[in-house]
């Protein structure tokens, strides 16, 4: 997969997560998740950017650990909602549980490959 067509992925992952975000009920545990899921769901796309234009192979290892680490909160995040039942889209929600666990095994592989070249 070329890094275009992951960046790709990363912002459509996004906007899902922005879709799933402003479905949340405006309630004060929901606008906490909406508001935390919008920021660890949309820095993934945009720290993948900033890797892109790493300084050198130590510096884009660092922002894709970053990237993992923010798809991983996503990823927890959204078992949160779904397991409280906060969204209303169950197709959108298994879209994005699935797509984030295919991130994070995209980029757990991206890290260990990259230390490695290292």
């Amino acid at each position: 997969m070329t890094s275009i067509v992951l960046e790709e992925r990363l912002i459509c992952f996004a906007v899902l997560i922005i879709d799933i975000a402003n479905d949340i009920p405006n309630t004060k545990v929901g606008s906490n998740l909406a508001s935390q899921i919008s920021r660890s769901g949309t820095s993934c796309a945009l720290n993948y950017g900033e890797a892109r234009g790493g300084e050198s192979k130590k510096d884009f290892i660092h922002k894709i650990q970053v990237v993992l680490k923010e798809l991983r909160e996503t990823f927890v995040c959204l078992k949160i909602l779904h397991n409280t039942k906060l969204f209303k889209s169950e197709e959108n929600m298994q879209k994005a549980l699935k797509e984030n666990d295919e991130l994070i095994s995209i980029f757990v592989k991206s890290v260990k490959t990259s230390q490695r070249h290292l």
